[in-house]
C-alpha cells in the first residue's frame, strides 16, 4: 500500500510541477497497442513500453482529468500482487542470466539475413492463429488480409523466410484468443505475472493456452509435429521471440517500474480489444 502511495505522488508531483512550468491542462499519453513481453535486442523490433517510458502531456484536459488518468494506475485489479511481484523478479534474473546471454550469442554467430528470415519463419506461423481470431471476431477484412498474407508468404516467400506480403501493403496483424474472449465482453480477471511470459492477466491466460493448442491441432507446415521431435526449434522460437522483443528489465530507471508494466499492459490489451 505504501508503495502505491508513493507511486501515486510521484505521479501527481510531476504533474503539478509541469503545470505550474506550462500550461494547467494536461493527459497521458495512450498506451501502444503493441504487448507482448520482456527485452530489446533488435533494433528494429517494436516497443512495448516505450510510449510510457517517461509520462508526456499536452494541454488537452484540465488537472482533475490528468489526476484522475495518473490514479488509473493504480486501479488495475491484481490480488495476486505479492506473488506477481515475486515472479516479476525471477523474470528478471532469468532475463539477466540466461535469455539476454543466449540472444548475444544468437546475434553473434548469424548473420542479420538469416536472423530475419527465422522471425519472417516464426511469424508466418502466428499468421495462422491470427487468421482464426480474426475470422472469430467477424473481421471480415482483416480476415482476407491476413489470408493473402499467408497465400503470398508461404509460397512467394518459401515457407514464410521471406515476407513478400508486407512489401506488398499487407502488414502483419495480430490477433489472439485473449481479444476474442475480450471481444465478446469476457472480463479480464486478475492481472497475473506469467514465468518467462511477462504481464497478462487470467483471460489472456487462457487465450495462449487456446492459441497454442489450436496451433498444434492445425500443424501447420508440419511445425507442430517436427519441433515435438525436434525440441531445439522451440528453443529457437524463444530466442527469436527475445530478440524481436523491445524491452529490458529496469529500462526506466524507476523504482515503480512493476506498476508502469502492469498499467500499460492493461491499457494496451484495451486497445487491442477495441480496435
Amino acid at each position: 500500500m505504501v508503495n502505491k502511495l508513493l507511486f501515486a505522488t510521484a505521479l501527481l508531483a510531476a504533474g503539478h510541477t509541469l503545470a505550474a512550468e506550462t500550461a494547467p491542462r494536461a493527459s497521458v499519453v495512450e498506451a501502444d497497442p503493441q504487448v507482448i513481453g520482456t527485452a530489446p535486442l533488435a533494433p528494429e523490433a517494436d516497443g512495448f513500453l516505450d510510449p510510457l517510458r517517461e509520462l508526456k502531456f499536452n494541454p488537452g484536459l484540465d488537472q482533475r482529468e490528468f489526476e484522475r488518468s495518473t490514479l488509473e494506475a493504480l486501479n488495475v485489479y491484481d490480488p495476486l500482487e505479492s506473488m506477481n511481484r515475486r515472479i516479476y523478479h525471477f523474470n528478471y534474473r532469468l532475463d539477466q542470466w540466461v535469455l539476454l546471454p543466449l540472444v548475444n550469442g544468437y546475434q553473434y554467430v548469424t548473420p542479420r539475413l538469416l536472423r530475419s528470415g527465422v522471425t519472417n519463419f516464426f511469424n508466418n506461423l502466428g499468421d495462422v492463429p491470427n487468421l482464426f481470431n480474426s475470422v472469430l471476431q467477424l473481421k471480415a477484412k482483416r480476415s482476407a488480409e491476413i489470408t493473402a498474407r499467408l497465400m503470398f508468404n508461404t509460397i512467394i516467400g518459401v515457407g514464410g523466410l521471406w515476407d513478400p506480403a508486407t512489401k506488398m501493403g499487407l502488414p502483419r496483424q495480430s490477433e489472439d484468443f485473449g481479444q476474442t474472449l475480450g471481444f465478446y465482453g469476457v472480463p479480464a480477471g486478475p492481472y497475473l505475472m506469467l514465468p518467462l511470459l511477462g504481464p497478462s492477466n487470467l483471460r489472456d491466460t487462457a487465450g495462449l493456452v487456446v492459441d497454442y493448442s489450436g496451433e498444434q491441432a492445425i500443424n501447420y507446415l508440419d511445425m507442430a509435429k517436427v519441433s515435438r521431435e525436434h525440441p531445439e526449434f522451440f528453443g529457437l522460437r524463444v530466442i527469436d521471440k527475445r530478440y524481436t522483443t523491445n524491452f529490458r528489465y529496469g529500462q526506466m530507471n524507476s523504482p515503480f517500474e512493476y506498476e508502469k508494466v502492469r498499467y500499460v499492459y492493461t491499457q494496451s490489451r484495451k486497445l487491442q480489444i477495441a480496435e
